[in-house]
């Protein structure tokens, strides 16, 4: 059994938000990488896309997604499904909106229209 706590050297911070590392493939878990994620209301996640299904489960507020050409509210008590290379954004809706977020190691995103992949440090 492992129990990871947050620290700084995991944490991303960006003018979205911040995204803190939890569990991962660094963490010595190798099936699931796990984040917190945390918005002020007036932040958008540029839109971008992950060649890996995301499980976003807010912990607290509400943040609204556009997935494709679709819009969803997604609050405390729910979780939204992101599939893997679909253009997304989001951002926190009336006040600071966290979540949990979950996904297969190993992910990386994209810019639209462009082949480069990043990978995501807070899921290594």
């Amino acid at each position: 059994m492992l129990v990871i706590s947050e620290t700084e050297e995991r944490t991303t911070r960006n003018p979205a938000g911040l995204a803190a590392g939890l569990a991962g493939p660094s963490q010595g878990s190798e099936q699931v990488s796990t984040w917190r994620v945390v918005m002020e209301t007036g932040t958008d996640a540029p839109v971008h896309l992950i060649d890996r299904d995301q499980i976003w489960m807010p912990i607290a507020g509400t943040f609204e997604f556009v997935v494709g050409d679709e819009t969803s509210l997604v609050k405390t008590g729910q979780a939204i499904v992101v599939p893997a290379d679909v253009t997304r954004t989001f951002r926190a809706i009336d006040g600071q909106a966290q979540a949990l977020v979950a996904m297969a190691p190993g992910g990386t995103a994209a810019l639209p229209g462009n082949d480069a992949r990043l990978p995501l440090p807070w899921a290594e």
